[in-house]
């Protein structure tokens, strides 16, 4: 993919659905009674993947583009798939659907592409263990293929090493099958998408604090689901509208769950131009639109609590920072390391690569901004974020920028590159 700098940025952008609520609207529709109508879904790789599982399960699903319905089966409706299931690049279907096939009568095996392999599965193989479920690597690397023989689950209360709504939500997904009540507590409040929507299934679901409980073998009932659109796929037209000059952008329909919107705090704090507009809820989220004009932007720190809002978006955050004035200061993301990449060497090499100064961390990145930025060839590494992140960089960078592999942006965006451009004056 092939980026050139451009003198402005002019116009509105719609931006498709959340990626984790997409998620969590199938699988919570496959297993509630009767049909879950979900409108504005995303369809990129990821969420198609979890769609494919269920199918494998018996589930019927219907998809005309961004309206799916799911004919739910109830709880205890799902089959035994007669092969592998495939969760593609997806490590939110890896994770959830576990909980769900430990809970359910029957033997299966799941499986991802080499990325997810890499990823690491011993945060949910552990608990899920405690859990009494029947779950192992294949290959004993603690990563999939994992064969999973379902059956009945005890409660337990784990106390989680790590903020990671993934790892709380297999669990609460796992405890609908157990003997009691399922608590999770984590050192930080991850995002929330889970336990708002299991409560608006008609699953008991309870929050206080960091530590989110869940009833065993609840009656869910299909739901009427409007996916708010993706903060994480707003990030990107929110730092071009912020870096590029002369730009206004308006970014319509964009979820602000507090959980997941630190980007919109940090990118304020650095001296950002946005504003808030419509404010409303859609579907028990909040949204609202932003308007984003050019902006002179300056160094800051990102740590502690505000961290899991914000880790999907550090990669472009960094992007920012290498364009501010100062220092940039991004630590206690150690967890960057086990996402589509190792982020913190993907965007260090790939900054480097632009001219930016930055010193990569054992747990984040230092980055000095304000040096010049130039075009380079970069690498995606088959990331969908770094591939993103480095196309608005290219929009302020001196010559051209090429990026192998950009197509992967399919795996959330699949029309970003046209809608970027539909908004550039060269």
């Amino acid at each position: 993919m092939q980026i050139h700098p451009i003198k402005g940025l002019k116009g509105r952008v719609s931006i498709p659905g959340d990626k984790s609520i997409s998620h969590r609207a199938v699988m919570f529709g496959a297993l509630a009674e009767g049909t879950t109508e979900i409108t504005h879904f995303l369809e990129g790789a990821d969420c198609l993947s979890t769609i494919a599982c269920f199918r494998e399960m018996g589930i019927e699903i219907e998809q005309t583009g961004d309206c799916v319905l799911v004919h739910g089966k109830g709880l205890h409706g799902l089959q035994a798939p007669s092969r592998t299931l495939d969760a593609g690049n997806s490590g939110t279907t890896t994770r959830l659907i576990s909980g769900i096939l430990c809970g359910s009568p029957f033997a299966s095996t799941l499986t991802g592409d080499a990325s997810v392999q890499k990823r690491p599965m011993n945060r949910i193989i552990t608990p899920l263990r405690q859990m009494g479920a029947g779950i192992d690597s294949v290959k004993g690397n603690d990563c999939v293929p994992l064969k999973i023989q379902g059956h009945a689950l005890h409660a337990i209360h784990y106390q989680s090493p790590v903020a990671s709504a993934q790892v709380k939500s297999c669990l609460l997904l796992a405890g609908m099958f157990a003997d009691g009540c399922t608590s999770v507590t984590e050192p930080v409040l991850s995002r929330n998408h889970t336990e708002l929507m299991l409560r608006a299934f008609g699953a008991d679901v309870r929050s206080e604090g960091t530590c989110a409980s869940i009833a065993p073998d609840p009656r869910l009932f299909a739901q009427k689901i409007a996916v708010p659109g993706d903060i994480s796929s707003a990030a990107y037209f929110l730092a071009a509208g912020l870096l590029v000059p002369n730009s206004e952008v308006y970014i319509e329909n964009v979820g602000i769950n507090p959980t997941r919107s630190g980007i919109l705090e940090v990118a304020l704090a650095m001296g950002g131009n946005i504003e808030k507009l419509n404010e409303r809820t859609v579907s028990g989220e909040p949204v609202c639109d932003l308007l984003v004009r050019s902006s002179s932007l300056h160094g800051v720190t990102i740590d502690g609590d505000i961290i899991p809002t914000l880790i999907d978006e550090i990669p472009v955050l960094a992007v920012m920072a290498a364009y501010a004035e100062g220092q940039t200061s991004i630590r206690d993301a150690a967890e960057l390391k086990v996402k589509e990449t190792n982020r913190i060497d993907t965007v260090t090499a790939n900054l480097r690569a632009m001219g930016a100064e930055i010193t990569a961390e054992d747990d984040g990145m230092t980055i000095q901004g304000g040096r010049p930025l130039h075009g380079a060839k970069l690498d995606s590494y088959l990331d969908h974020r770094i591939a993103m992140s480095f196309a608005v960089a290219a929009l302020c960078a001196e010559g051209t920028t090429n990026i192998r592999n950009g197509e992967c942006v399919n795996i959330s965006y699949p029309d970003f590159y046209r809608e970027l451009s539909s908004l550039s004056s060269t």
